[in-house]
C-alpha cells in the first residue's frame, strides 16, 4: 500500500493477466473493421474508423484453433485444425454454426471478390469450395486433389483462378473446371538441406496475374501466373516468411517474418522516367519481438500481430499527413474492457481469465502516511478461491456483487451464479442450482449497488433483471429500448441509489432505464463514437460518458439534456494532448466526499477531473501536477486546471474506490507479460 494525496492506494500486481498470441487477421475495408483471432480461439473486432476501439470480443474455447479468418461482406468466417468452418453471430457474440469440411485440418480459407464462394485449403490435399448462401454455406465441389496439404490460398480478382501454396510448390487452379493449370516449383534456397521441404506459407494473386509467394526458406518470390515462370527472388530473412498482405491498389506488398520484422515491397519504375516497373524492397519495420503471424495492409497503414500478443498499427508516412494523430504508431497490448470486478464494501477482487476466476481479499494497513510513502501491510493479500469452469467454452463476462456475497459468470452456453460466505478464517461457495431460463446468451453481467439484483445484457440489445435473495434468484423483467438496434450491450452501469440503469451498445447508443418503473427513462442523444465508459453520479444523478475518440459528455437524467459543464467543455474543446491519447478510458468512478470530482483511467493514466476548476486551455500544460507541487500556493491556485492526471502507475487494468475511500489500483506492467512469453523462435544476432 502507498499514500497518494488524500487516498490510501492498494497497488495490486497479483492479477497475472496473460494475453494470447495473435494467429490470424482479416480486414473489412467497407466497414473498417479488423477481425483478430487469438491462439485461445477468441475473436476480437476492432473499429478502425473509431480510434481502433475493440468493440466486440467472442470468447474462445478449449481445442478451438483458428488458422484463418475471412470476411464475406459483413459476415465473418474462421477455420482451423479441427477441420471445421465457423460463421460468427456478430450481434450475439457467439459462433452461429460450424460445418465439417471432411478434409482434415483446415490451414487456410479465402473468398472470391464477388463474395459467392469460400475456398478452404485442407490437410488431405483438397481445395474445397463452399457456396455462400443467405443464411449458411453449402459444399459445392472439390478442386482436383493434390498429394500434399494446402497451406495457403489466394483468388485472382476475376474469380476465374485460384493459387494454392503447398510444400515445395504453388498450384494454379481453374475454379470452373477444378483442374490445375500450372505448377510453380519453389526451390529450397541456397545452403539449405536438400531433404528439407519448403513450406509456401502465403500467396497473393494480383490483377495482372502476378503471383507473390512467401516461404519457409525466407524468400519472397515474384511469379508470372500466365506462364508459370519465376520473375524475381528476394531473400528477406534466414528464417521463415510467414505471411503476406497486399494493398488494395496492388502497388505495395508486405511480408511478415519469424524474426519479428515486416518487410515492404513496392511496384516502382526500374529507373527514373521508365515505364517498366519492378517489385522493389523498400522498407523494413521492426515492431515485434517474436514471429509476425498475421498482417493486414490498409490504405494508410501496416497492421501486424503475432506471438508477442500485441496488435501494432504502423502508419505509412507517405500515405498520411506527418505529425498528426493519424501518423502516430499504435500498439494495442491490453483489452478495451474490464476483466476485474471489485466488491467495494468487502475489499474483494475478482479476476477473469479465459478458463477460470480468482477471488482475492485485499491486504490491510493500519497506518496513514505522507504522500508517496509505502505503508507497512498488517495483513497480506490472500487468494480465497480459484474457480475452474466446467465445459470447453471460455468465460465471456463475470461480476462480483459490491457486498462480496454473490459471484456470477457467463459463457456462450450458460450463466453460473454462486453464493459466497466469508469469514476471517474461511470461505464457502455454493452454486445456485436453478436460474431463470431468461438468463441465456449473456454478454455482460452486473450487480446493483445493494447486491439485491443481477443485470444481464442479452440478445437484441435487451437487459434481463433478476432478483436475488438468500439462496435463489427469480426473473423480474426484461428491459428493452425502442431504437431497433440489435447490437450487443458492452456496458452496464447501475446508479448508487438503485433507481437507474445505464446501458451502452456498439451502435454508439446509450439508454437509461428507470428500475422502479422497469421502463425506458430516456436515450442520450446519439454521438458518432462508441462509449468506452459510462457512469451515473451518486449525488447529481448526471450520466458521464467517455467515448473512443476521447470526448467526454455529462447528461442530466432529470432535465434530459447535456449539463452546463458539458456544453462548456464542448464549446471550449478538450486539450490536444487529451485527444491524442491512444488507449480508451475504461472506468469512471466518483468520490462521495467530493462531488465535483470525476475519477477515470486508461491504461497509462489515472485522472481526476475537478469540475469546480477551469478547463485547461489548448496552450497550457495538461500534465502539470509535478510542476504545481513546486509552486507557491497563490501561483499554484492561478495555474491549476480541472484535469489532474497521475502517470505514476504502470499499465492500469482497473481503478476502484472502496467504501473506506481507499483506491484499488490493479496494474499489469507490460514487462511482466513479455517476461512470460516463450523465447523467440528466431532471434537475429548482431552483425549476422
Amino acid at each position: 500500500m502507498i499514500q497518494m494525496g488524500e487516498f490510501k492506494v492498494h497497488r495490486v500486481r497479483f492479477f497475472d493477466y496473460m494475453p494470447s498470441a495473435i494467429r490470424s487477421m482479416a480486414f473489412n475495408s467497407h466497414t473498417e473493421r479488423l477481425a483478430v483471432a487469438r491462439a485461445d480461439g477468441a475473436v476480437e473486432i476492432f473499429n478502425f474508423a473509431d480510434n481502433y476501439f475493440q468493440e466486440k470480443v467472442i470468447a474462445g474455447r478449449d481445442g478451438r484453433s483458428i488458422e484463418a479468418l475471412c470476411w464475406v461482406g459483413r459476415r465473418l468466417f474462421s477455420a482451423g485444425l479441427e477441420g471445421e468452418i465457423t460463421e460468427y453471430d456478430l450481434e450475439n457474440l457467439r459462433p452461429r454454426y460450424s460445418i465439417e469440411a471432411y478434409g482434415g485440418p483446415i490451414w487456410t480459407i479465402s473468398s472470391n471478390s464477388q463474395g459467392t464462394l469460400l475456398a478452404a485449403g485442407c490437410e488431405d490435399g483438397t481445395v474445397k469450395m463452399f457456396e455462400v448462401l443467405e443464411d449458411r454455406i453449402q459444399f459445392q465441389t472439390n478442386l482436383s486433389r493434390q498429394k500434399g496439404r494446402i497451406i495457403s490460398l489466394s483468388w485472382h480478382p476475376s474469380g476465374a483462378q485460384i493459387a494454392a501454396g503447398m510444400m515445395d510448390m504453388i498450384k494454379i487452379f481453374d475454379s470452373e473446371t477444378g483442374q490445375a493449370t500450372h505448377r510453380l516449383l519453389v526451390d529450397r534456397g541456397v545452403g539449405t538441406s536438400k531433404s528439407r521441404e519448403v513450406v509456401v506459407w502465403s500467396v497473393a494473386f494480383l490483377n495482372d496475374h502476378t503471383i507473390i509467394s512467401g516461404d519457409s526458406a525466407g524468400k519472397v518470390q515474384i511469379w508470372d501466373g500466365l506462364t508459370g515462370t519465376l520473375i524475381r527472388t528476394h531473400l528477406v530473412t534466414k528464417w521463415d516468411v510467414l505471411v503476406l498482405a497486399v494493398s488494395q491498389d496492388e502497388s505495395s506488398v508486405i511480408a511478415g517474418t519469424s524474426e519479428g520484422t515486416v518487410v515492404q515491397f513496392q511496384f516502382l519504375p526500374s529507373t527514373v522516367g521508365q515505364q517498366d516497373k519492378l517489385w522493389v524492397q523498400t522498407r523494413t519495420f521492426k515492431n515485434h519481438s517474436h514471429d509476425v503471424r498475421a498482417l493486414v495492409h490498409t490504405d494508410t497503414a501496416v497492421v501486424s500481430g503475432g506471438m508477442d500478443t500485441q496488435l501494432v498499427v504502423r502508419p505509412l508516412l507517405d500515405k498520411v499527413e506527418k505529425n498528426t494523430q493519424e501518423s502516430a504508431l499504435h500498439k494495442i497490448a491490453f483489452p478495451h474492457r474490464n476483466l476485474v470486478s471489485c466488491a467495494k464494501k468487502a475489499g474483494l477482487l475478482l479476476f477473469q481469465f479465459p478458463d477460470h476466476l480468482e477471488l482475492w481479499r485485499l491486504g490491510e494497513s493500519d497506518r496513514n502516511g505522507t504522500p508517496g510513502e509505502s505503508l507497512p501491510v498488517k495483513r497480506k493479500p490472500e487468494k480465497l478461491i480459484q474457480l475452474k469452469i466446467k465445459g470447453e467454452d471460455h468465460i465471456c463476462c463475470s461480476a462480483l456483487s459490491p457486498c462480496g456475497s454473490w459471484l456470477a459468470y457467463a459463457t456462450v452456453a450458460a450463466v453460473r451464479l454462486y453464493r459466497l460466505q466469508l469469514s476471517s478464517s474461511n470461505v464457502s461457495i455454493q452454486k445456485v442450482s436453478k436460474l431463470p431460463r431468461e438468463l441465456k446468451s449473456v454478454h455482460q453481467l452486473c450487480f446493483s449497488s445493494d447486491s439485491c439484483r443481477l443485470f444481464a445484457s442479452s440478445s437484441f440489445s435487451s437487459v434481463v433483471v433478476v432478483a436475488l435473495d438468500q439462496t435463489d434468484c427469480k426473473y423480474l423483467h426484461t428491459l428493452k429500448h425502442k431504437s431497433g438496434s440489435k447490437q450487443p450491450i458492452h456496458i452496464l452501469s447501475p446508479s448508487e441509489d438503485g433507481q437507474w440503469l445505464a446501458t451502452a451498445n456498439t451502435d454508439c447508443e446509450i439508454h437509461v432505464f428507470n428500475l422502479r418503473k422497469m421502463k425506458l427513462h430516456c436515450s442520450v442523444p446519439a454521438y458518432s463514437s462508441c462509449p468506452t465508459a459510462v457512469s451515473i453520479h451518486p449525488t447529481s444523478g448526471n450520466l458521464v460518458s467517455v467515448h473512443a475518440d476521447q470526448q467526454i459528455f455529462e447528461f442530466s437524467l432529470k432535465q434530459k439534456e447535456y449539463s452546463v459543464w458539458s456544453r462548456q467543455l464542448q464549446r471550449q474543446g478538450l486539450h490536444p494532448l487529451w485527444l491524442q491519447r491512444d488507449t480508451p478510458v475504461t472506468q469512471i468512478t466518483f468520490n462521495p466526499n467530493n462531488p465535483a470530482h470525476i475519477m477515470l483511467h486508461d491504461v497509462f493514466m489515472f485522472c481526476i477531473i475537478d469540475q469546480s476548476l477551469p478547463l485547461p486551455e489548448a496552450k497550457s500544460k495538461l500534465y502539470n501536477q509535478r510542476i504545481l507541487q513546486s509552486l507557491p500556493e497563490p501561483q499554484r491556485l492561478r495555474e491549476s486546471h480541472a484535469f489532474k492526471a497521475c502517470k505514476n502507475f504502470q499499465h492500469l487494468l482497473s481503478v476502484n474506490l472502496l467504501e473506506d475511500l481507499s483506491l484499488v489500483v490493479v496494474e499489469r506492467p507490460l514487462v511482466d507479460i513479455v517476461c512470460q512469453l516463450p523465447a523467440p523462435v528466431r532471434q537475429k544476432l548482431f552483425a549476422t
